[in-house]
C-alpha cells in the first residue's frame, strides 16, 4: 500500500498538535465553538492518513484492524464530550505511524542505492555510429558494442571480434575462458582485451539490473513468521476486543451500579488501552531497520523472515571459486632446470605471455614485473587453443602451457616436481626453449583475504562450516586446511552439492549455503538460508535469500550478530507491549487510569516500540 512520505506525516501531526493546543486555549477562554473546530482540524489532519490507511486495509482485507480501533476510540471520546482526549490519542498516534513509514522509506533508501551489478548504459551499434544508450532501451536482436575491460550490459551472441570472457561469476570457474563468433556471453560477466560485438537474445526486463528492483520490493513485501503471526492475531484480537468493549458499555451499570457516563467513558478508555498498537508495531519497524542496516553495510536481504532465520544457524556450507578464493591466479613457484638462471627465462617468457590476455599468462607477466623484468619484442605469437602459447623471442622458439604441448623431455615431470604442486591444488604451467623443457610456474587461485578470520569468527559462535567444491580433492584439501573449515566435500556436481546439502540441513537443521555461480543455485535453494556473493550470476542472486554486495565473508558473522539483535530487539518489544496492555486493562477496570493516561500510555508504549526498533539502524 502506498503511504505518504514520513516527513509528510509527521509534519501533519505536528500541525494537529498546534491546533490541539489551540483547541485547549480556547476552551478555557470559553470559546466553545472555535474550540471544537481546532479540536476537528486536528482530528482531519492529523488523523487522514492512518485513517485512509486503515479503512482501505479493511476493505482490502476484509477484516478491522488497529487504525479503525483507534479511529472509533477517538470519535468515540469526542461524541462524549472529551475532545482534549480524543485528539491527543490522534496525534501521538499520527506521530507513531510517522516513525513507522520512516523506517519502511529509510530501507527502501538504503537498498535502491546499492551499487549498480549491471552497466546502466550500452554502446548501441545503428546504421553504422555507435549510440550511447540505456540497457532498458535495447531489444532483442540489438548489436551492441562491448570494449576491453568492460562489463557485459546484457545477454547475447557474439557476432564479431575474439576475447577472453571472466564468467567465474557464472562457471565458478576461475580461468577465463576465450570466446569467438557464434558463442554466449552473460549480462554481468567481465571482457578481456578484445572489443566485441554482440547481438542481444534476451530483453533489457531479464538483466540483473531489474532482479535488484525486484528484489528491493522482495524485501518490503516479505514478512517474517513473527511478523505473519501477528497479523493473524491482529485480526481476533481486534474482534474480541470490540466485543468485549461493546459488553462492557452496559454490563458494568448492572453488575457494578455503575452510571451510565462512566460505564461507556471506560467503555472506550477499554478500546484504547486494549488495541494491540505496540504490538503490532513491535516486529515491523525492527525488521525494516534490520534491513536498512543491511543494505547500508552492503548486505541485501530479501525479506525479514531470512534475517529472522539467521540468528538461529547451526551450519553453513561455502562454495571454493570465487566465494573462498578470489578467483584470480598468481604465481606461487618458479623453477627453473640446472644451467639456466631465472632471469633469462623470465625475461623471454614475460615477453611473449605480455602479449596474450589469458589469466595465466598474465599473472606470469605480473610476476616478471615484479622482478623487475624489462621485455622483448616477440618476432612472432601464436596462441594455440587449448594447449598454450608458442612465440619466437630474438629468433629462438619458445613455448609456454601444458605438458602436452612440451616436445622435449620433462625433468619437471620425472622428479616428480609437478604432481608435488598438484598435489597442493596449483596449476602447472611448463616453460620449453627449443625442445628443452627448461622452467616451470606454479600458479594457484589463493583465498581471500578475510577468509580464514571470517571462518575463525563463525566458528566462536558455535556454527560447523562445510566447504562444497566442484575441485578435486587435493585442491579442496588444501584450502580447507589453509582456512581451517571443519569439513569439506570435493568433486561435486551440481546435484551432488544438493545432496551434500540436505545431508548438513538433516543433521543441523537451520543451516545455510554461500556460493556465487549457477552451478550452486540448487544448492542455495535447499539450504534455510541461502547467500550470494554480489558480483555472483543472476541466477544465484535470484535464488539466494541475502546478498553480500562486497563479497566481504566477513559480513556473514555481522549478518548473524544483526539477526540476533534484531529478534533480542523483537522479544523486548513483545514483551514490553504486552506487559503495558496487561498493566492499563487492570488500570481501568479498577477505575485508576483517565482516558488521558489511558491514551499517553498506550501510544507511549508504541512509540518507544518503534525508537527501539530503530536502533537497528546504527551500524
Amino acid at each position: 500500500m502506498e503511504r505518504f512520505s514520513p516527513y509528510i506525516e509527521l509534519a501533519a501531526a505536528l500541525i494537529s498538535g498546534v491546533f490541539i493546543v489551540l483547541g485547549w486555549l480556547f476552551g478555557k477562554l470559553d470559546y466553545s465553538t472555535a474550540s471544537v473546530t481546532f479540536y476537528l482540524s486536528a482530528f482531519i489532519i492529523g488523523g487522514y492518513a492512518k485513517a485512509k490507511e486503515g479503512i482501505l486495509s479493511t476493505i482490502e482485507d476484509k477484516r478491522l484492524n488497529v487504525e479503525m480501533l483507534m479511529f472509533l476510540a477517538a470519535i468515540g471520546s469526542a461524541i462524549i464530550g472529551y475532545w482534549t482526549e480524543g485528539a491527543i490519542l490522534i496525534f501521538i498516534f499520527a506521530v507513531s505511524g510517522a516513525l513507522e513509514t520512516y523506517t519502511m522509506s529509510k530501507s527502501r533508501k538504503e537498498i535502491s542505492s546499492l551499487m549498480v551489478l549491471q552497466p546502466e548504459e550500452a554502446c548501441l551499434l545503428k546504421n553504422g555510429k555507435e549510440i550511447i544508450v540505456g540497457v532498458k532501451q535495447l531489444q532483442v536482436g540489438d548489436r551492441i558494442l562491448v570494449k576491453p575491460g568492460e562489463r557485459v550490459p546484457a545477454d547475447g551472441k557474439i557476432v564479431k571480434g575474439l576475447t577472453n570472457i571472466d564468467e567465474s561469476a557464472i562457471t565458478g570457474e576461475s580461468i577465463p575462458v576465450s570466446k569467438g563468433i557464434g558463442e554466449d556471453v552473460f549480462a554481468g560477466t567481465v571482457n578481456g582485451k578484445g572489443a566485441i560485438t554482440v547481438e542481444i537474445t534476451k530483453p533489457s526486463s531479464e538483466t540483473l539490473f531489474q532482479k535488484i528492483i525486484e528484489l528491493v520490493q522482495n524485501a518490503e513485501s516479505e514478512k517474517s513468521p513473527s511478523q505473519q503471526f501477528i497479523e493473524r492475531f491482529e485480526g481476533a484480537y481486534v474482534n474480541t476486543v470490540l466485543i468485549i468493549v461493546a459488553v462492557m458499555m452496559f454490563l458494568p451499570h448492572y453488575v457494578f451500579n455503575w452510571p451510565w457516563n462512566e460505564t461507556i467513558y471506560r467503555a472506550l478508555v477499554l478500546l484504547v488501552v486494549a488495541s494491540p498498537c505496540a504490538v503490532v508495531a513491535s516486529i515491523m519497524p525492527a525488521t525494516l531497520s534490520a534491513i536498512s542496516n543491511g543494505a547500508k553495510n552492503g548486505i541485501l536481504f530479501k525479506g525479514g523472515a531470512h534475517i529472522e532465520t539467521l540468528g538461529n544457524l547451526k551450519a553453513i556450507a561455502f562454495d571454493k571459486t570465487g566465494t573462498l578464493t578470489n578467483g584470480k591466479p598468481i604465481v606461487t613457484d618458479f623453477i627453473v632446470k640446472d644451467g639456466w638462471t631465472e632471469e633469462d627465462v623470465l625475461q623471454a617468457v614475460g615477453s611473449f605471455e605480455k602479449q596474450s590476455t589469458h589469466p595465466l599468462a598474465q599473472a606470469i607477466v605480473n610476476y616478471a614485473k615484479q622482478e623487475g623484468i624489462e621485455f622483448q619484442q616477440p618476432e612472432s605469437v601464436e596462441d594455440v587453443s587449448g594447449k598454450g602459447i608458442q612465440a619466437v623471442v630474438d629468433g629462438i622458439v619458445w613455448k609456454a602451457g601444458k605438458a602436452k604441448f612440451m616436445t622435449g623431455e620433462n625433468p619437471f615431470i620425472a622428479n616428480e616436481t609437478a604432481l608435488g604442486f598438484t598435489k597442493e591444488g596449483k596449476t602447472i604451467v611448463f616453460i620449453e626453449r627449443e625442445g628443452e623443457v627448461v622452467g616451470i610456474f606454479a600458479l594457484k587461485d589463493v583465498v581471500r583475504e578475510n577468509a580464514k578470520e571470517a571462518i575463525s569468527e563463525l566458528q566462536q559462535m558455535g556454527i560447523r562450516t562445510f566447504m562444497v567444491t566442484g575441485d578435486n580433492k587435493h585442491t579442496a584439501e588444501v584450502i580447507a586446511t589453509e582456512i581451517g573449515i571443519n569439513d569439506f566435500y570435493a568433486e561435486c556436481l551440481p546435484e551432488e552439492k544438493v545432496n551434500k546439502m540436505r545431508h548438513i540441513h538433516d543433521s543441523y537443521e537451520t543451516t545455510a549455503m554461500v556460493g556465487d555461480g549457477i552451478n550452486d543455485a540448487p544448492a542455495l535453494a535447499t539450504a534455510s538460508v541461502g547467500i550470494a556473493m554480489g558480483r555472483g550470476t543472476d541466477v544465484a542472486l535470484e535464488t539466494a535469500d541475502v546478498i553480500l554486495m562486497k563479497d566481504d565473508l566477513s559480513k556473514i558473522a555481522q549478518t548473524m550478530k544483526l539477526s540476533k539483535k534484531m529478534n533480542r530487539i523483537i522479544k523486548q518489544n513483545l514483551f514490553f507491549s504486552v506487559g503495558v496492555i496487561i498493566l492499563l486493562i487492570a488500570s481501568n477496570f479498577f477505575q485508576v487510569i483517565d482516558l488521558p493516561l489511558g491514551v499517553i500510555g498506550h501510544e507511549g508504549s508504541t512509540i518507544l516500540v518503534i525508537l527501539n526498533g530503530l536502533r537497528l539502524l546504527k551500524s
